[in-house]
């Protein structure tokens, strides 16, 4: 599979704010939401709306926002809304719905990312895109290895899931090949966060798949497969060549973490 000459990829970055006390980033740096809180000087979004307006596969980038106003005044953000690339969707109270959302009336593929996926860069995006349709994919998970995100940096990411051809880190950024595919989101109505929450794997994979997760019985590409099977859809893992892929800005750990990183590239 590969995309049309005049195709492009559609970006969902999902900038929501989460209901109830104020994200103690945001608060620390005395602002609304977290998606505007500064690393390496920048806003988080501006980080990822840039990296995606620099990918040549990518067309449309919208931004699925509770609060607008913030993030929109973002200069690289108010530049890329001026020349018609950026859009503003409205966020709903859960992530699916927010996905949902983001995705009415866009043109498929998709690839939907955080606002705080920060360490992505313009070529990521293409590496993810490029496999991603290389494996004819309905839907996907970007992954990182182990050993790249702890060589990147060893406080990057706590916790990954154990498979048998390895431990793997979910970058938390997705395919969604077509319209049929939206059906894969479903999977994050819990919130995602398998790790941490194990009975969401049963909810959303099955019961099965929950033993085979914590026996470790089953490669990414086995486990990905009996899921997809399960829905209907191929379902692929897509493993990144870079580990910081995996590294997001959840807490202040990481978010020291993704400053150095990113003023080390710089």
């Amino acid at each position: 599979m590969s995309l049309n000459e005049n195709q492009k990829v559609t970006a969902l970055v999902l900038a929501g704010k989460r209901s109830g006390a104020l994200d103690p980033l945001a608060e620390a740096a005395g602002v609304a939401q977290k998606c505007v809180v500064p690393v390496a000087g920048k806003p988080l979004v501006e980080h990822v709306v840039t990296a995606l307006a620099d990918c040549p596969e990518v067309g449309d980038i919208r931004v699925v926002a509770h609060e607008p106003d913030e993030i929109a005044a973002i200069d690289a953000v108010a530049a890329l809304a001026a020349q018609g690339r950026l859009t503003f969707r409205t966020g709903a109270h859960n992530l699916v719905d927010s996905i949902f959302a983001g995705a009415e009336g866009a043109s498929f593929p998709l690839v939907v990312t955080t606002a705080d996926n920060c360490l992505w860069r313009a070529e990521d995006y293409s590496e993810f895109i490029a496999k991603a349709l290389s494996a004819g994919a309905d839907a996907g998970a970007a992954l990182a290895r182990k050993e790249d995100v702890q060589a990147a940096d060893p406080r990057g990411q706590a916790k990954f899931y154990q498979f048998a051809d390895g431990g793997f880190s979910n970058c938390n950024t997705y395919w969604v090949g077509s319209e049929k595919a939206l059906k894969a989101a479903e999977v994050m109505r819990g919130g995602g966060q398998f790790v941490k929450h194990p009975m969401r794997i049963a909810q959303a994979f099955g019961f099965m798949n929950l033993i085979r997760f914590y026996l470790g019985n089953g490669t990414r590409e086995k486990l990905f497969g009996q899921v997809g099977r399960r829905m209907g859809l191929k379902m692929e893992p897509v493993v990144m060549s870079n580990g910081t892929c995996a590294i997001d800005v959840d807490n202040r750990r990481t978010w020291e973490v993704t400053d150095r990183l990113l003023r080390e590239r710089s």
